[in-house]
């Protein structure tokens, strides 16, 4: 890939041969962080697992301290004093067989998390082909098959995040905006590391932490001192 003179320029601030330490790390991102917009910030955290089996799976949902600069939409699937509740939380939509139809008929993804009571998952299950390749289906270990939509609503709100891993043994997440900071940064980075480190199977062998590397949107990736971590 050809890169423009203004990366190229911001890239030479980062040494490819270093591990940083992760204030070091954070620092580095601020700096080479050259777009007109204000970047999102990247975890890239390669693990020791493999993604081919269920007993080396890595998933599950945080709440960053200082959430991630953007108010995620939220999908209820509810259905009577719930669907109120959940309207009255904030959801951004609130439905049953209606939100289904819409889905599926008008290919619908006006949204960014879907939560669902436990006796709607029977209607939610008619999506799975779709919301399922998205990452968009509820599940009951990241908190979003919940009879508490309140409790999900406000925390997906303040900046709950879903943690999971992709089929190259991968796990990304954003932890903030360049404009946070470093100190609101490192908080949400340590607690976003320490939930995946919390995570780790019982099945997985040797080496947890492969690789770990932060990025702005358009930056250059830094990579960390995974000795440093946990």
């Amino acid at each position: 890939m050809k890169r423009g003179k203004k990366y190229q320029e911001l890239a030479k601030l980062v040494d490819r041969a270093t591990f940083y330490d992760p204030a070091d790390a954070i620092n580095l991102v601020q700096k080479t962080a050259g777009a007109k917009f204000d970047e999102t910030v990247e975890l890239h955290v390669r693990l020791g697992v493999d993604s081919r089996h269920a007993d080396q799976q890595v998933r599950g949902a945080v709440v960053l301290p200082h959430g991630t600069g953007k108010t995620k939409r939220v999908l209820v699937f509810a259905k009577g004093p719930k669907a109120d509740e959940a309207l009255a939380a904030g959801a951004d939509f609130v439905g049953a067989d209606d939100m289904v139809a819409k889905i599926t008929g008008e290919n619908w993804f006006d949204y960014e998390v879907v939560v669902a009571t436990p006796d709607m998952m029977g209607v939610v299950g008619k999506l799975g082909k779709i919301l399922g390749p998205k990452g968009l289906m509820p599940n009951p270990k990241s908190g979003t098959v919940t009879m508490d939509v309140t409790k999900a609503i406000a925390e997906i709100k303040a900046g709950k995040i879903e943690y999971r891993l992709e089929k190259a043994n991968i796990v990304h997440c954003p932890i903030g905006k360049v404009s946070f900071g470093q100190e609101k940064l490192a908080e949400n980075f340590k607690t976003l590391m320490d939930a995946i480190i919390k995570a780790k199977p019982a099945a997985a062998k040797g080496q947890y932490l492969k690789s770990v590397t932060l990025a702005s949107t358009m930056g250059p990736g830094i990579k960390i001192n995974t000795s440093k971590l946990g």
